[in-house]
């Protein structure tokens, strides 16, 4: 029989505040993450406002302190993330075997900051433009020695193991939206093989870095600057395209065994994960993709379309990818309620499946969904059930669905604990 895995642990960073409680406080009362971009100039850009991460201290988390000096913000989000999740499961050096205890971390191909290789460009620079002639010295002699540990995507998931001590399984996936989907599921693969007892897994994204937001503004992105908190539109029929965010999230994953043996609070069962692969279709992720990892996350919880009581939906608010993932939802789960965290801090890339799974477990507990923000128009050509106001839920179980422009499709069950499953509350 497979092992059971459960929630025992949760943290979060992004634009609608740092840890959960002040995460959830914003989703229930309707507060926007997304404003005028600060982090750096954009006035020259034609899209100037995204979900970014504010009063973020990574001093408050990241130790020892010199690591700073080789972490991106992507890391240090992924580290404030994972610690936070670590005191909640109340895991401490001691209190587990080390040996037992891994890490799976989604992460995106970490952008560099433009200043770090400014002056190495500038030293290449001629009368004529830029001499590649000269680039294999300026660089490693213009740039910070230990530059690539900052933006290696596999840094975050090592950064944490070694801080915290383990020793186990240790895996990055960079899948683009679906990476912390993947890593999820990854992790509870490794619990299940009996390789570890206890995984922490999550993701982390920075979509509104320079390099990023010059790359992504020539996509399809929302370009509401007058209006920012109201550009994140997904399944609204004035949508305009996608926001971009940042921000990170991290989960404790673990046997029941181990959870009771530890005296844990059980959170929310880890109850199944799908994943396929689809032909994009008309720019967007094809639709089968979708239902067939709806009905492979059902199939492996043991879990109907009825015990869904709602859908964190993806919701990446273009005009044809949320109609296919309408359409599939739809299908696969009838008039299931439908919420969009995205609606309120934008695309963070690898760190939103996990952010949207830490909103779920949220959810479940709370028996409350979340409301969407920004949907005031229905589209007829997205046949979905969209939550525009908080409400109760009396379901046991939650999905979380993410998908990436290539094809890949992920969904994740999440399920409330019962007083039978609940080790200590």
């Amino acid at each position: 029989m497979r092992e059971q895995v459960v929630v025992t642990g949760l943290g979060v960073v992004s634009p609608i505040g740092i840890g959960v409680d002040a995460f959830w406080a914003s989703l229930v009362d309707g507060k926007s993450g997304v404003r005028p971009l600060t982090l750096f100039d954009a006035s020259l850009l034609p899209v100037r406002f995204g979900g970014e991460v504010i009063d973020f201290d990574a001093k408050k988390y990241v130790r020892p302190r010199k690591s700073l000096k080789v972490m991106s913000r992507d890391i240090q989000l992924a580290f404030s993330a994972a610690d936070q999740a670590l005191i909640q499961a109340g895991i401490q050096p001691g209190t587990i075997d080390s040996e037992r205890f891994g890490v799976v971390f989604g992460s995106d191909l970490i952008q560099p900051d433009p200043e770090e290789t400014a002056i190495a460009y500038r030293n290449c620079l001629t009368d004529e433009g830029f001499d590649f002639s000269k680039w294999g010295d300026k660089s490693q002699t213009d740039i910070y020695p230990l530059w690539m540990l900052k933006h290696l995507p596999n840094m975050p998931a090592c950064h944490i193991g070694i801080a915290f001590d383990a020793r186990g399984p240790n895996n990055t996936i960079t899948l683009g939206e679906v990476s912390g989907a993947a890593a999820a599921a990854e992790a509870v693969r490794v619990i299940e093989r009996g390789q570890a007892d206890v995984m922490l897994t999550g993701g982390t994204g920075t979509r509104v870095k320079p390099t990023s937001m010059v790359r992504n503004c020539a996509g399809e992105a929302s370009h509401r600057n007058d209006e920012p908190q109201r550009a994140a539109r997904p399944f609204d029929a004035e949508r305009d395209g996608e926001v971009f965010g940042e921000g990170a999230a991290a989960l404790v994953l673990e046997s029941r065994r181990e959870a009771r043996r530890r005296g844990a609070a059980i959170l929310a069962g880890c109850a199944g994960i799908g994943n396929a692969f689809g032909r994009r279709d008309e720019g967007g992720v094809g639709e089968q993709a979708i239902v067939a990892s709806i009905a492979a996350a059902l199939k492996q919880a043991g879990l109907t379309a009825g015990d869904i009581g709602f859908v964190c939906a993806f919701g990446r608010g273009t005009k044809v990818d949320d109609v296919v993932e309408a359409h599939a939802i739809h299908a696969a789960l009838g008039d299931v309620p439908v919420t969009v965290p995205k609606s309120f801090f934008g695309n963070v890339g690898s760190g939103g499946a996990a952010v949207d799974m830490v909103a779920a477990v949220l959810g479940l507990r709370a028996s409350q969904i979340p409301p969407t923000l920004n949907y005031e128009h229905p589209d007829p050509a997205c046949p979905v059930s969209v939550v525009a106001q908080a409400t109760t839920c009396d379901k046991p179980a939650a999905l979380v669905l993410s998908q990436t422009p290539m094809g890949q499709a992920t969904a994740v069950c999440l399920l409330r604990p019962t007083a039978e499953t609940v080790a200590a509350d």
